[in-house]
């Protein structure tokens, strides 16, 4: 029998063809050049790529015999997810592989803005000897804020706190004993601002976090304060950054990630209090070896029909076709479930209840804390590193099976427990020969509406006239609702209502409709496809 076809559309290191072994076809393309990728694309099995191959529907059309498809790297925008999950097409990346030298990237914008590093090295090779001007600050006793304390943020902690500066962290999704165990003091965000010396942000790219630091954030911190931000371009509001730049409302700025790559607009680059670098998280050799080694891992495990920890669309492998429907709805359940959530995750049980009982469902359990932790973490979360995640935030997870399930064939809910005291349970199914997902219940209130993109949650007193009011505020903003669900425990108690949106609502708007109908709970949800 003929080997497997494994294609290189890019150059990887040694290492990674080693960890390939033997059992391959390994075979070479410039994936840059398009006749020749797509040529090649026809007999390969898998693909590897870095970050300059586009693998989109176009490329997937002409690989008939390919089963995956491996980014060396963490981000995946050069992949169309959504049409390799279409072809049944594995996508595969390295989650992990960048964290450590993203970490000392952050430092190293830090010790350059404390000390004007670049701008002093520019100075001394055109020429001139000015000790003076470039006169820095310590780091010693200074307070260091770090927004998403996630695993980089970890190791930001840790390494900074070798400098005795003080940590203060603000994360919603991360438990006290958890803080206490890495040494960090856990703030409001507004405390955090207000009293770091250096603020470092390492959050997920999403609706809620996009531009969190802007003209408001930036007043609230001292006139002395850097931020830096080597995670997401867009989270810093560019503009309003510029402006407390220049009117000396903050002493200066680290900068790896831009909202457009490269910046087309350069006012931020000639600052002379802006350290920036050209995204570089992951550039350096050990996380491009460690990257490549991955991928080449989990191309072996997907070509051996094994299951794949770190696939970001399908679990890979040996999972029964039975269960394979289910892993999206948990992902999504898994969204919601931490949308909702008001306080920071203690314990999760991942409840199985009718046919599915009957086969093998670990991967659920996967599934809904790969969902959980998707829009709360600034690293990508797959299979392998979600229990991880899990791990490091003391966050207990069971998986509980029972064969009964009343109203449908199989009912999947997550419940949990939250800081607070409180508890949350999430509840979804599959239905009809489509297999559409559902929302089943939320909190024991009995809800049935597919999941789609974009959802609103509301919880409030029952009484006349709720619809019409967040009805008519949201007609005269040109927002459709699709689709609606309204639930209650007892007339005049409380009433939960999901709606279906076909797009975003801005955060003003939703202000003013919480206030209109005094909500106890107003959740926006916007689900991300896996």
């Amino acid at each position: 029998m003929s080997k497997p076809v494994v294609l290189l559309a890019e150059q990887l290191s040694p290492a990674t063809i080693d960890a390939l072994g033997p059992d391959f076809d390994v075979r070479e393309v410039d994936g840059t050049d398009r006749p020749a990728l797509l040529a090649a694309l026809a007999d390969a099995n898998a693909v590897l790529v870095r970050s300059a191959t586009q693998i989109d529907a176009e490329a997937l059309a002409a690989a008939p015999r390919l089963k995956v498809v491996a980014r060396a790297g963490v981000g995946l925008d050069n992949v169309d997810i959504k049409a390799a999950t279409a072809a049944g097409v594995m996508v595969v990346n390295a989650p992990t592989s960048n964290i450590v030298s993203a970490a000392e990237l952050t430092v190293g914008h830090i010790l350059s803005l404390a000390r004007h590093i670049p701008a002093a090295h520019a100075s001394l090779a055109a020429g001139e000897w000015k000790r003076s001007k470039y006169t820095g600050t310590e780091l010693f006793e200074k307070t260091l804020g770090i927004i998403g304390l996630g695993r980089i943020g970890a190791l930001i902690a840790a390494r900074m706190q070798a400098f005795d500066m003080r940590v203060i962290a603000y994360d919603p999704y991360v438990t006290s004993a958890r803080a206490q165990q890495l040494g960090v003091e856990l703030v409001t965000f507004d405390e955090l601002l207000e009293q770091s010396d250096f603020v470092t942000i390492h959050m997920p790219k999403t609706p809620e976090t996009t531009g969190m630091i802007s003209t408001e954030q930036l007043a609230t911190m001292k006139s002395s304060a850097f931020v830096i931000n080597v995670a997401r371009g867009g989270l810093i509001d560019e503009d309003a950054l510029y402006t407390a730049l220049t009117s000396g409302e903050i002493a200066g700025a680290g900068l790896d990630v831009f909202v457009t790559e490269p910046p087309t607009d350069k006012k931020l680059l000639d600052l002379p209090n802006v350290v920036v670098t050209p995204h570089l998280g992951a550039s350096t050799d050990e996380a491009q070896e460690k990257a490549g080694v991955s991928v080449a891992r989990s191309v072996r495990l997907a070509l051996g029909g094994e299951l794949v920890p770190d696939a970001v669309n399908v679990a890979g492998g040996a999972i029964d076709p039975y269960v394979r429907p289910g892993i999206s709805l948990v992902e999504k359940l898994g969204q919601f479930f931490s949308a909702l959530a008001k306080s920071p995750l203690t314990s999760l049980d991942v409840e199985v209840h009718g046919e599915l009982s009957a086969y093998n469902v670990d991967v659920l359990k996967l599934a809904a804390l790969k969902g959980v932790f998707t829009n709360i973490v600034s690293e990508s979360v797959s299979y392998v590193n979600a229990p991880l995640l899990a791990e490091q935030r003391g966050v207990d997870v069971r998986l509980l099976v029972d064969e009964n399930s009343d109203e449908y064939r199989n009912v999947i809910t997550l419940r949990g427990a939250l800081s607070d005291g409180s508890q949350l349970a999430v509840s979804g199914t599959l239905t009809g020969p489509k297999q559409i997902e559902k929302l089943v219940g939320i909190n024991g209130h009995p809800v049935e509406l597919p999941i789609e993109k974009f959802h609103i949650v509301m919880l409030y007193t029952d009484r006349p006239g709720i619809v019409a009011v967040y009805g008519q505020k949201f007609g005269e903003a040109g927002i459709n609702i699709a689709g609606m669900q309204i639930a209650r425990t007892e007339a005049g108690g409380q009433a939960l209502s999901v709606l279906t949106l076909d797009s975003p609502v801005s955060e003003d708007l939703l202000d003013e409709v919480r206030s209109a109908i005094d909500a106890d709970v107003f959740r926006q949800i916007e689900i991300t496809e896996s």
